[in-house]
């Protein structure tokens, strides 16, 4: 039985491991493993002096191991890889409530964060986001404190040179995301075309799993149509549009008659206009959101091979 005061540091430890993999149920296994290596710590006799500091610890260097493994894997991934998607609402539930809402939450930053290598990845994150010490950092990443500062300088540069600029949870920006969603439930091209930014871009993840966009789509005006089409088919299928907060940034929920889940959709506004869509279809990624529709069942698709 784990004290309740340890218990308590589970959001700090699935927020360092999910920031690192991008997953959640990965992230997931990481905070658990950790705790049962804490335990097996403390039932052989080791004097934990700081539980916070020797899980912390723990679930950096495993996220750096699973990191290594998954960099490896999205090489063959099929199509466009996205992290899997977080309802960030404060009152949100399950591995949502564990993620602190932020920036460095985001899609966009999460995206930004692969261009880095795992140990790079862990030192900006442990320092820039979290706020430790190089001094700690280092004995965490087994690096010295000089190593580390150098790291984080040279993986601040890199994710500065990438770094979406997000406009800030405001009415206006709530504003652009009701009329985008409105606008895509009526399958309305004209009312999409004016919330879009002129170098709006679409990407999706159906992972080999569902059908989805092989490539990203780019400019207003095949975006607009794409959207307008597929809003324009809703009815046909009884998808309904629920929003959310996704990944601390304006997106929905797209689900069937049942209430079965079929895609994430997160929104990137800048400047008062959507600049990206990401929309997360893979079943793989869902399923940590409730129950998840069988899509081909849904648009009477034959199943492909392995899917």
């Amino acid at each position: 039985m784990i004290d309740p005061e340890v218990a308590a540091l589970r959001p700090l430890l699935f927020s360092i491991a999910y920031r690192m993999l991008g997953q959640v149920s990965e992230a997931e296994d990481v905070v658990q493993e950790a705790f049962l290596r804490y335990q097996g710590a403390v039932a052989g006799g080791v004097e934990v002096r700081s539980p916070r500091a020797y899980l912390a610890a723990t679930v950096t260097r495993l996220s750096i191991d699973q990191l290594r493994k998954a960099l490896v894997q999205r090489r063959t991934y099929a199509g466009q890889w996205l992290p899997d998607p977080l309802l960030t609402e404060e009152d949100g539930g399950g591995p949502a409530a564990r993620a602190e809402v932020a920036e460095s939450v985001s899609m966009a930053f999460l995206l930004v964060l692969e261009r880095l290598n795992p140990v790079e990845r862990a030192v900006f994150l442990l320092h820039d986001v979290f706020g430790y010490e190089h001094r700690e950092v280092a004995v965490i990443v087994h690096k010295s404190e000089a190593a580390c500062r150098q790291i984080a300088l040279r993986a601040r540069r890199r994710v500065e040179a990438a770094r979406p600029r997000l406009d800030a949870a405001t009415p206006r920006r709530s504003e652009i995301a009701e009329r985008f969603f409105a606008a895509l439930s009526r399958g309305d091209l004209e009312g999409l075309a004016a919330v879009l930014a002129e170098d709006v871009v679409v990407y999706g993840d159906g992972g080999g799993k569902a059908p989805q966009w092989g490539a990203p789509i780019c400019g207003v005006d095949r975006v607009a149509r794409l959207f307008a089409g597929l809003g324009g088919r809703f009815p046909d299928f009884g998808v309904r549009v629920r929003p959310h907060t996704v990944n601390g940034q304006p997106g929905a929920l797209l689900v069937d008659r049942d209430g079965r889940l079929i895609c994430v959709f997160a929104l990137e506004v800048s400047d008062g206009a959507v600049r990206a869509v990401r929309s997360v279809i893979n079943p793989d990624k869902l399923g940590h959101l409730g129950p998840v529709a069988d899509v081909r069942a849904l648009l009477h698709l034959p199943r492909q091979a392995g899917g």
